[in-house]
């Protein structure tokens, strides 16, 4: 325990960007200051902030980009008017033919016409944009689902923590009752050993109980992406 103890403070000093070494003690976890409630009416905006929601929408905002990029692949870089402002040689080279194809002459304009690849970046491009979009909408969801689950443990690890508090004042009553009955006659040493470590239970399952609440509490406020501040 001594040396979990100690390579937690080291790890804690990291976090802080100290060196490594001690830290220093405070209150014991039970006689800790108790953080405020959660206050109702939390707006869903809050997970905007969250960094896998907003790396997924820059991921769609990128293809959306990539779309557009691809389609202006189509259009031909080519000067449209020429001499005072008449059409110009490059735009007359794009209808050449009888039938108003494009012609090979575009493509010493523009290098678009080779074959279906221009076509095939478009369509792969709207493919990975309907990818990222699946993606950042199943994060969306993702975050909501981890925000129900941390007001879950926070709901529930306070009731545990409120039930397990009871527990420990009967146990302590009882180990009271059992000392003046040992020290009246009326019962054996025994009885008072037992008490006192059904107590000491009693205060340990109550310190996890408190440390499950915090952090739960933790959870909420990493699933909100920093708190409801």
């Amino acid at each position: 325990m001594e040396q979990d103890i100690e390579q937690e403070e080291n790890f804690i000093n990291l976090l802080l960007g100290q060196d490594p070494g001690p830290v220093p003690r405070g209150k014991a976890l039970t006689e800790q200051r108790r953080d405020a409630m959660v206050p109702p009416g939390l707006p869903s905006s809050l997970l905007e902030r969250r960094p896998d929601i907003l790396a997924a929408e820059h991921r769609l905002i990128a293809a959306n980009a990539r779309i557009g990029a691809a389609r202006a692949l189509y259009f031909p870089q080519i000067t449209l008017t020429g001499v005072a402002g008449y059409q110009s040689s490059a735009l007359t080279a794009l209808f050449a033919s009888s039938a108003g194809f494009w012609t090979a002459g575009a493509a010493l304009a523009q290098p678009i016409f080779n074959g279906g690849r221009l076509r095939s970046n478009v369509r792969l491009a709207e493919a990975e944009q309907q990818e990222a979009l699946l993606i950042y909408e199943q994060t969306i969801r993702g975050a909501f689902r981890d925000v129900s689950d941390a007001l879950i443990a926070y709901r529930k690890t306070r009731e545990v923590n409120q039930q397990q508090q009871l527990l420990v004042d009967s146990a302590q009553d009882a180990t009271r009752l059992s000392q003046l009955r040992y020290s009246g006659g009326a019962s054996s040493y025994l009885e008072v050993l037992t008490n006192d470590t059904n107590y000491f239970a009693a205060e340990l399952a109550l310190v996890q109980a408190q440390l499950d609440a915090q952090l739960a509490l933790v959870q909420l406020y990493d699933s909100l992406g920093g708190g409801w501040k």
